[in-house]
């Protein structure tokens, strides 16, 4: 399964503390739907990242690059905890010119979001009670977490391949739906003459509706 990418704008704080800076945030919020991800919305279940968090080891990046190392599980600086909330993590920022850059920007503001990486282990789809296709996330291997500087969510193919492969659909058939905003049609099939939702159908904020 591809790498996929996640964010939550719920802002990033730097705790001071003598020499050591340190960045806290939530990567993921649970129970809360998405924004349009092109014909589907989509919401984390709690207990989501319950065993990636025992077994993986984690990095902490800015921006998901590779070479913008903040921190990691194995090592103690970084740490990660599932809460009522989300994914809550706290990154011990190095002392390098990176840690020193991150750390100036979210004392200045300038950082309001967080991001994670996963790969799909489990996932199930619905609809919401307008009708909407609905992707709940119930497990992830967890690849990073941290700050961005755009928060935005990314590689919904990925997400497409979980449905192609759990409802025996086409894939290219599925993205084209997809792009079309006519997901629905073809995987809740039905003889109604219902419209479909619009391009700016958002769920931002809400969690209710879900069956």
């Amino acid at each position: 399964m591809s790498l996929e990418r996640r964010t939550a704008n719920e802002g990033v704080e730097l705790r001071e503390e003598g020499d050591t800076l340190t960045a806290v945030g939530y990567a993921a919020v649970f129970d809360r739907l998405s924004q349009n991800l092109g014909g589907f919305v989509e919401r984390v279940a709690p207990g989501t990242f319950r065993s990636t968090l025992k077994q993986a080891d984690i990095r902490a990046l800015y921006n998901h690059e590779p070479d913008h190392l903040l921190g990691r599980s194995s090592t103690g600086t970084l740490r990660l905890s599932e809460d009522e909330h989300g994914l809550r993590y706290e990154i011990d920022l190095p002392a390098t010119t990176l840690g020193r850059d991150v750390a100036e920007l979210l004392r200045r503001g300038d950082i309001s979001g967080s991001s994670f990486g996963f790969r799909t282990i489990g996932d199930e789809w619905a609809e919401t009670e307008d009708g909407y296709p609905v992707r709940t996330l119930t497990e992830v291997a967890l690849r990073d977490v941290g700050p961005v500087t755009f928060p935005a969510y990314t590689s919904t193919d990925a997400s497409l391949r979980s449905l192609a492969d759990s409802r025996d659909i086409d894939l290219t058939e599925l993205i084209q739906a997809a792009e079309a905003n006519s997901l629905r049609a073809l995987i809740f099939p039905t003889t109604d003459d219902e419209p479909e939702p619009g391009d700016t159908h958002s769920f931002i904020g809400r969690s209710r509706g879900i069956r």
